[in-house]
């Protein structure tokens, strides 16, 4: 099976901006291009505040469980960032699709990278793959890109945090 990394780079972005929101529109600019976003604009406040409400919707994606309420809400946002595929050359690095029309704002530009994006890759990986670490007082969002799907944890930190909680739990009951 091909995964569509375009999928994959969107929703890490994503996953990114939503665990530490950019406070400005230069953060905002500077994240995106380390990201490997071409800027064809100027990033304005009014390019961060869509951007942030595009985040305040895509948790919400984030944060249900249900496959069908998930799917509804990511058809939602797909349809309202009006995006449609196009094949585009820019910058000579070769013939690939946008998801939106390149005069477009980055805010708008974001909100459909993300929305497609995160159709992309719950469809080419599972409807499971996007959630919140398991870690009950960590609340960071990962996108699962595992060979298996089984990712529970943002990092190796709060994984092995887990751990050693449930071995501290198993051995307390063992010592009473």
């Amino acid at each position: 099976m091909h995964l569509n990394p375009y999928g994959e780079d969107a929703v890490n972005l994503a996953a990114s901006l939503a665990n530490r929101r950019p406070a400005g529109a230069e953060e905002l600019a500077d994240r995106c291009r380390a990201a490997g976003l071409v800027l064809e604009h100027p990033v304005t406040t009014q390019d961060l505040r869509r951007v942030l409400a595009a985040l305040d919707e895509w948790e919400k994606v984030v944060d249900t469980a249900d496959e069908h309420v998930r799917a509804e809400l990511v058809n939602e946002m797909i349809a309202a960032s009006a995006a449609y595929p196009r094949l585009t050359d820019h910058a000579e690095n070769g013939w690939h699709l946008h998801y939106r029309d390149d005069r477009r704002p980055l805010g708008s530009v974001l909100f459909a990278l993300i929305s497609v994006g995160t159709a992309l890759h719950l469809v080419g990986r599972g409807m499971h793959r996007l959630r919140r670490c398991a870690v009950t007082e960590c609340t960071m969002i990962f996108a699962d890109t595992t060979r298996t799907g089984r990712q529970r944890y943002c990092s190796q930190r709060c994984a092995n945090r887990d751990a050693v909680r449930r071995h501290r739990a198993r051995t307390a009951g063992l010592r009473e």
